[in-house]
């Protein structure tokens, strides 16, 4: 092997590996961070990029595709005073890759700690049942909340989700005992409320009975006396027709007494007319 076709083939090598550091290929979706000398100097598109060798370097790849951040799960205090816990997630997007890698030192566990630190301010000053009612209420003020922090670190917040919010175990348990209490109230209340009816109801049933009583006695007196009276205009001062009828009256009466089982023995008297002319004051 020649003294030139050495120095050719170290040129050569020398040239590809120049090649190989000044290209670089950024995949569509991400932005890549020069630095110059440990300085920042540009950030690379995707496609085709060129950089200076051994001056210039790739110091951070970042995403530019929407990103999703748990929020983990905290216990709240309402206004009320009840816990609660709460988790939510996150969609961010990094807009400016310089500014998010140089502008804090973590950026997802700096959104974390800034979601969940607003999330309790949020919640706290909302009463448990208000809470859990207004997810959308809590979502537009967590959002409005952290949106302009995170825009300083070149990151904007597409939108913020709250997964669950639900009361602790604790004051779930609590809840039940209170939802089982009101319900044996309620059908406490219920079932006074239908003895009460139907004791109006039976009372109005007696009154009304006893109306309808009187106004048959006085219909049966009313038809007595219109009796008695067309009698009295039939007969004149006839006795008999009228000692007939008493006397009719009279045995009849006797019959049913007789038919009683409180009485065995009946006795009529000997001479039934002048016992009925007695009861009519005519000796």
């Amino acid at each position: 092997m020649t003294p030139g076709f050495l120095i050719v083939l170290t040129l050569f090598v020398f040239i590809f590996m120049i090649a190989a550091k000044s290209i670089r290929i950024v995949p569509q979706g991400h932005k890549w961070i020069v630095q110059r000398l440990g300085k920042f100097h540009t950030s690379l598109t995707p496609g085709l990029n060129f950089i200076i060798p051994f001056i210039d370097a790739v110091a951070y790849k970042v995403t530019t595709k929407d990103i999703v951040l748990e929020i983990p799960s905290q216990e709240v205090i309402t206004r009320d005073n009840v816990v609660i816990v709460a988790n939510a997630v996150a969609y961010i997007n990094i807009v400016s890759p310089e500014k998010a890698m140089y502008g804090v030192e973590n950026y997802r566990t700096a959104i974390q700690t800034l979601v969940q630190t607003s999330l309790r301010s949020i919640v706290g000053e909302l009463a448990l049942d208000e809470a859990l009612s207004s997810r959308d209420k809590i979502k537009a003020l967590l959002k409005a909340a952290i949106s302009d922090d995170i825009a300083d670190w070149g990151i904007i917040l597409k939108t913020v989700e709250i997964q669950d919010i639900s009361p602790s175990a604790t004051m779930q348990t609590a809840m039940e005992e209170q939802a089982a209490a009101e319900r044996s109230r309620r059908a406490t209340v219920t079932r006074a409320e239908g003895q009460k009816n139907a004791a109006i109801l039976e009372a109005e049933g007696r009154l009304e009975a006893s109306k309808r009583d009187a106004e048959a006695q006085v219909v049966l007196a009313q038809g007595s006396q219109r009796a008695l009276t067309l009698v009295a205009a039939a007969i004149g001062d006839k006795e008999m027709p009228v000692v007939y009828l008493l006397g009719e009256k009279y045995i009849r009466s006797m019959e049913m007494l007789a038919a009683s089982g409180n009485s065995k023995t009946v006795v009529f008297p000997a001479d039934l007319p002048a016992a009925i002319k007695g009861l009519m004051g005519k000796g």
